[in-house]
């Protein structure tokens, strides 16, 4: 009977680090058209590092909390939940926060460019 339980326990730890290393392959994915435009296309071709400092370590920890998220509410675990959907919400103000994940900026123009 231990041996049953500790092989139950085995996947279900193996399950959750599968499900958070694809949340971080999601959030580089999801972050990877913004660090382009951001790193390559700003203002005068100047280069906006904060893309990659705060951006791309947002997207990847957004990706992980958003996929344990479902990993808890597939297991039934709502409390963890809700602490995990609490936790993507600050991880998203703070993006916003930082203007890490606004865009890149783009000049306005009044005149043809």
């Amino acid at each position: 009977m231990e041996i049953q339980n500790s092989r139950r326990e085995a996947v279900v730890g193996t399950a959750g680090c599968v499900t958070a290393f694809v949340g971080a392959l999601a959030g580089i994915a999801l972050w990877a058209p913004y660090g382009k435009d951001g790193l390559l296309d700003g203002f005068e071709g100047a280069t906006n590092w904060d893309v990659v400092r705060f951006g791309l370590p947002l997207m990847i920890l957004g990706g992980i909390a958003t996929a344990l998220t479902a990993f808890a509410l597939v297991r039934g675990h709502w409390l963890r939940a809700l602490g995990l959907v609490a936790a993507v919400a600050v991880l998203a103000a703070i993006g916003y926060g930082l203007d890490a994940l606004a865009g890149p900026p783009r000049p306005e123009c009044s005149d043809p460019c």
